[in-house]
């Protein structure tokens, strides 16, 4: 069962630790992510329903106590495990600014000339977000040239 467990969290915890804000993150590391993410419902679903029949199945021959509060401190994080894999943490992390605010260029004393912009130009106007201020978000909402856009990374 333990073994059950350890599968389960393993389908849910790698896409958590290595997409988060602020670190860098490789290829071959989001690509593992994303692929955890597709698989991790149908596996953990699996392993739940199996780990509860062996449960149900231990549960019946068992007179100690204990030994039924193990199987009920074992089933929650796979239980758990079990949710959060029909979860989206990325919108958790990565969520847009509700009341973003701009300014216009000469305004913004704040952007170095070395400052990395996402820049986005449409029917004539110009707009710039700096990728240090997007770093959390990672996703920005506005009109630009009278369309409303999404600029993201």
């Amino acid at each position: 069962m333990l073994l059950l467990v350890l599968i389960s969290l393993a389908m849910v915890l790698p896409p958590v630790w290595i997409v988060q804000p602020f670190k860098p993150q490789s290829e071959r590391g989001l690509a593992l992510s994303y692929v955890l993410r597709r698989w991790s419902p149908i596996v953990t679903l699996a392993v739940s329903v199996l780990t509860v029949m062996i449960v149900g199945w231990l549960w019946s021959g068992t007179r100690r106590w204990w030994l039924k509060t193990v199987f009920v401190l074992i089933a929650v994080p796979l239980l758990a495990s079990t949710w959060f894999a029909r979860q989206n943490h990325f919108e958790w992390m990565f969520n847009p600014l509700a009341n973003a605010t701009y300014a216009k260029p000469n305004e913004a004393t704040f952007i170095n000339d070395t400052d990395i912009v996402v820049a986005v130009e449409n029917d004539g106007e110009a707009v710039a977000y700096p990728v240090r201020f997007m770093a959390y978000h990672h996703v920005v909402q506005d009109v630009v040239g009278g369309t409303p856009i999404v600029a993201t990374y």
